[in-house]
């Protein structure tokens, strides 16, 4: 019971809740409408201002750009404004100067043609004054004819044998003073002909000696000596400035170089290796090096020995050294040191017959090649450069006159110079100073002539100057002239990467075309 109630109380005080929610809840839904027209109102207002501000600030924008647009365009135009008074003041100023110019030239061409007229003026009367010359000159010969009963002819023909007996006589007299001079220069003529042909003649000879071999006691050493991938012999040609060549030549390596020094140094190094036995790179470098030194104390050495045995005093310490390296140059075949000692010794004797220094002609008898043994690069013949060291060392001016003169190539001022070309004409003159190994040069001199020979349209090939020069006659209907210069670049091309010569080959086509005809 008590719960029923408990019940119906809750029910209604429910009731009256909600009737009392009702009227609270109409309530605040009337103020909520108020308060939502007074937000919407100042919505609007606000936007209302903000669009009058967006709008006032875009028309500021707007006139500012107008604005800097009417500036650039007025900087513009007061740009251009400038550019055309420029270009309007150019104009005006070229304008003045070809006025200028037009002024002068009707000026030049009004002085041209008072000149034109005045020369017109004096040719006129140039040619009456011709006129009267010529009327004078007839008047002249007409009487000198008459005073010498002679014609014009004749008077010319006389003028003409008189000019002539003098002009024989005159040439009589030239012919006869230069036959005298002839015949008082016929011998100092005569040598200078013969030194020039054998200098054109000459050859510098195919020598053998670029090459030195070395014996080995079995063919085992060439692997150590070649080392591990070539070590060994590649430190050795570095070292050494030599190339080694290791064949199938039994017990032997061939050193091979064109400085006879440097082979030496090779030569005597791959010596103290091999009986050695250590053979590295390390101790290749190391051994050298003490050959080196070793071998210009050698040449030191037998420089001094060379100028004691001569009985030379005074010679400077480096001219000294020079003589020891002779021992190991060759010319033409013949040991340099050699050569010049015998030029020496035949020097004094010369010199003694025709009461002249013995010693002073030994020195420069000596001393004559020195300018082949430096060891720097010169452009220099070796006569000369040997007196330019002979001057530098403080010889006597009659050995740097006889060095230099040796081969003519300056004035001989001393007695003793003629005496040193003599010498050094006899020594090398001499049966059995100068060798060639004449198989090879044959076989080099055939081998040109056949590959010229080879070529369509060569008629004959000539090796001449000792193989330093190949002359090619060609056909002159079969190849022309072009065809002549590309066959001489061929035929040099082909000797030079299929042959092995010293020095340069030259090569000449000659094409020419012979028209024979016989009278009979």
């Amino acid at each position: 019971m008590t719960s029923i109630i408990l019940a119906i109380i809750a029910v209604a005080s429910g009731i009256g809740g909600f009737i009392f929610g009702k009227k609270s809840i109409s309530s605040d839904v009337a103020r909520i409408e108020e308060d939502s027209k007074r937000e919407s109102k100042k919505i609007i207002e606000n936007a209302k201002r903000e669009a009058d501000n967006i709008q006032k600030n875009k028309a500021i924008e707007i006139k500012e750009e107008l604005l800097k647009k009417t500036s650039e365009f007025e900087n513009s135009t007061r740009d251009r404004e400038t550019r055309l008074i420029q270009k309007e003041a150019e104009f005006k100023n070229r304008q003045n100067q070809l006025n200028q110019k037009i002024e002068t030239t009707t000026r030049k061409e009004k002085e041209l043609e008072n000149t034109k007229n005045q020369y017109v003026q004096q040719n006129e009367v140039l040619e009456r004054k011709q006129l009267e010359l010529d009327k004078q000159y007839e008047t002249f010969q007409s009487e000198l004819e008459k005073i010498s009963e002679m014609t014009k002819e004749d008077a010319k023909k006389q003028l003409m044998e008189s000019v002539r007996v003098k002009a024989e006589s005159e040439a009589l007299r030239q012919s006869k003073h230069i036959f005298d001079e002839a015949i008082s220069k016929a011998n100092k003529d005569a040598k200078k002909i013969v030194i020039q042909t054998i200098q054109r003649t000459a050859s510098e000879y195919a020598i053998e000696n670029t090459v030195s071999v070395f014996n080995l006691e079995s063919d085992d050493l060439k692997g150590q000596i070649i080392g591990r991938e070539g070590r060994n012999i590649r430190a050795i040609e570095a070292a050494t400035g030599c190339e080694l060549v290791v064949d199938d030549t039994p017990e032997a390596i061939i050193i091979s170089g064109y400085d006879p020094i440097r082979r030496e140094v090779a030569r005597l190094s791959l010596q103290r290796l091999v009986a050695d036995g250590r053979i590295h790179p390390a101790r290749i470098e190391e051994v050298v090096v003490k050959t080196q030194k070793q071998l210009e104390e050698h040449i030191v050495e037998i420089g001094e020995r060379t100028v004691l045995d001569l009985n030379i005093q005074g010679m400077h310490p480096e001219l000294i050294r020079y003589v020891g390296r002779m021992r190991f140059r060759s010319s033409y075949g013949q040991n340099l040191l050699m050569h010049s000692r015998e030029v020496a010794n035949l020097c004094a004797t010369m010199a003694a017959e025709l009461g002249i220094s013995p010693k002073l002609a030994k020195r420069a008898g000596l001393l004559h090649d020195i300018g082949k043994v430096p060891d720097e690069e010169s452009e220099l013949s070796h006569a000369l450069l040997g007196m330019k060291l002979c001057e530098k060392y403080g010889e006597n001016p009659a050995v740097i006159n006889a060095v230099g003169a040796h081969h003519d190539e300056i004035e001989m001022k001393f007695m003793i110079s003629p005496i040193i070309q003599a010498c050094d004409s006899i020594s090398g003159a001499r049966p059995g100073a100068r060798r060639e190994v004449m198989e090879s040069y044959m076989k080099r001199i055939t081998e040109l002539e056949q590959i010229a020979s080879s070529y369509k349209g060569v008629e004959k090939a000539y090796a001449i100057q000792a193989g330093r020069e190949l002359r090619v006659i060609v056909e002159s209907d079969k190849i022309g002239d072009k065809e002549s210069e590309e066959l001489s670049f061929e035929i040099a091309q082909k000797i030079q990467n299929d042959m092995t010569y010293p020095g340069q080959i030259k090569v000449t086509v000659i094409r020419e075309k012979r028209a024979i005809n016989v009278a009979k």
